[in-house]
């Protein structure tokens, strides 16, 4: 197996917590799913700071940034049954990937943290 890109993100939660409140902002960064599942949350901050850090995490690790090629609402943050996280990609994200790294066969690794003051994500892109 190849690692094929690492990134890395680390979010000061006030930020988060400020820019919540603009719900316009809330629409721009996040995806239906993830409002929705943020409903069900009681600290809706670590939550948000949480999937905004994986977001940015997951962009430096294809190399791309948030851009033309990539935005924040093409990638979404979701939990399986046990509460693990994971990235699940619209197909211009997934193509993206494809040509970038010339394989059809990749996994992608999330791990999140947070605590009081700050929210972290780590992303690896391994081939299969």
């Amino acid at each position: 197996m190849k690692i094929l890109g690492i990134g890395v993100d680390i979010i000061q939660n006030y930020r988060i917590k400020k820019a919540i409140i603009n719900q316009s902002f809330v629409n721009r960064i996040f995806t239906k799913s993830e409002i929705s599942s943020s409903k069900k949350r009681n600290f809706k901050t670590n939550y948000f700071a949480k999937r905004f850090a994986a977001k940015e995490a997951l962009v430096k690790s294809i190399g791309t940034g948030i851009g033309k090629s990539i935005n924040f609402k093409d990638i979404n943050i979701i939990n399986d049954k046990s509460g693990k996280p994971n990235i699940k990609l619209t197909n211009k994200v997934n193509d993206l990937i494809v040509k970038k790294f010339r394989t059809r066969k990749f996994d992608i690794f999330l791990s999140l943290s947070d605590e009081k003051n700050y929210s972290i994500a780590f992303v690896i892109i391994q081939k299969k």
